[in-house]
């Protein structure tokens, strides 16, 4: 069965997610304004929550535990595969996160000291119904799979909250940041730390590594309005927020990490960077020499072959392909060099598969990606959390859209954190690869000026 009712056109699908987010795992995956669809979700039917080796799924009416591979738990409480829907790329399933040590679950390189903020290393929820806004026709609806018995009845009380929603003020309540920005790196650290990915790279131990800091302050209040200023300073196709039980997520990333779509597979890594200039002429200078820099031509090919190795797992013989090479992408803050590789799914095989086998995105760990994150591992001070795992969503129809989660910040437990790093490879130098890590924070840090006291 499906379900769909029309509701008002927004270009700005954040008054529709305010009258839901006090359900609980309440999210909204944000186009921007830049991208076709922003989807809003909230109440799960059950939800899939990995610690370590273990993954709670809390359902309604019990709670079990299993060791089991997270990717192939989400794929039973999704259940059989349901009908593709033209146009309607989520009527509900599963959406959540992937935190990027999910990854280390079975590494058995050595741990760091300090982990990271005390989150799930993934937390998904499973839903019934969505609130679609569809930028490209205009149109918005609420739309369902009905594959609960308990959704008609919440279908209703979505409908009495977004008409109240188109009625009245919004309220939002303040947030403020109270402390200083603190890095888990002080540049000398970070020097030391890039000394050693060169002695492994002039080894041929690895090709390239990306070595990210990590931002810290104390924060109190609702991060919501925190989101809201970062959408309007850095917009992104691949945005997100999450405001659920255990963390507030906030998501402005540039990159796509895996959609599967009517069994065509595609990934757009970037890899390549330079800051925005404000002087037009300036602007169009550092663009061009991005695209036409061979150093980072040669990182953007590199994550390019490790990915086509990576969808090869799963996809046709043959298929795999990079129909796009060394593409420019221009945001507020940064222009990037972006490529696209697709191919078609194997028979047999399902989005879940290419996920798992794929995870994380090469662009965020270097190549060989193994070796390459044994050495993360070793270095960068804190394990990574939410950042460089991916957002999104695997509907009941089996489609899937997901990003790479930079440009990334997670309030928990009193302190609000946000990351940047970049691909150091032997020809790189310490003071542009420090400095990349700034421009790609600058709109993140720019924020938590902003709403400190």
């Amino acid at each position: 069965m499906f379900y769909s009712s029309p509701i008002p056109y927004l270009e700005d699908a954040a008054p529709y997610f305010a009258a839901v987010r006090d359900w609980p795992w309440a999210a909204w995956l944000d186009s921007g304004n830049i991208g076709r669809f922003d989807l809003i979700v909230a109440n799960p039917v059950s939800t899939l929550e990995t610690q370590g080796e273990t993954t709670c799924i809390n359902k309604t009416s019990s709670i079990l535990k299993s060791t089991g591979d997270p990717f192939d738990l989400i794929r039973v409480e999704l259940g059989e595969v349901l009908e593709q829907l033209p146009d309607i790329p989520f009527a509900g399933g599963a959406l959540g996160y992937w935190g990027y040590d999910l990854a280390l679950r079975h590494s058995q390189s050595p741990r760091c000291a300090r982990g990271a903020e005390p989150l799930a290393q993934m937390a998904v929820g499973i839903y019934d119904w969505a609130i679609l806004v569809d930028h490209l026709k205009k149109e918005g609806c609420l739309v369902s799979r009905l594959r609960y018995r308990q959704t008609k009845a919440m279908l209703d009380q979505v409908r009495l909250r977004i008409e109240a929603a188109m009625s009245s003020e919004q309220v939002r309540p303040g947030f403020s940041v109270q402390d200083v920005v603190t890095s888990n790196f002080t540049l000398a650290e970070y020097q030391q730390a890039y000394e050693k990915v060169q002695t492994y790279l002039q080894e041929g131990d690895c090709y390239q590594v990306n070595l990210a800091q990590r931002f810290t302050a104390r924060a109190s209040g609702d991060a919501f309005a925190a989101y809201l200023a970062l959408r309007r300073l850095s917009p992104a196709p691949y945005s997100a927020f999450m405001d659920w039980p255990h963390a507030q997520i906030l998501c402005a990333s540039p990159e796509r990490f895996i959609q599967v779509q009517n069994g065509k597979v595609e990934t757009k890594p970037i890899k390549g960077t330079r800051a925005r200039a404000r002087d037009p002429e300036e602007d169009e200078r550092l663009a061009n020499d991005l695209l036409q820099n061979q150093k980072d031509r040669a990182e953007n090919l590199m994550i390019v072959d490790l990915l086509r190795n990576d969808l090869s797992k799963n996809c046709e013989v043959g298929t795999v392909r990079t129909p796009r090479l060394f593409e420019l992408e221009s945001y507020s803050n940064v222009h990037h060099l972006v490529s696209t590789v697709e191919g078609r799914l194997l028979e047999g095989r399902d989005a879940l598969h290419v996920m798992r086998d794929c995870f994380p995105g090469g662009s965020i760990t270097g190549a060989p990606k193994r070796r390459a994150m044994e050495i993360i591992t070793q270095l960068e001070p804190n394990l990574r959390g939410v950042y460089c795992g991916s957002i999104g969503y695997i509907g009941f129809d089996g489609q899937m859209d997901t990003n790479i989660a930079i440009r990334s910040m997670v309030y928990a437990h009193g302190e609000i954190s946000c990351w940047a790093g970049g691909g150091i490879v032997a020809d790189s130098r310490c003071d542009a690869e420090y400095q990349e890590t700034f421009d790609k924070a600058s709109a993140m840090l720019e924020i938590l000026k902003r709403f400190s006291n």
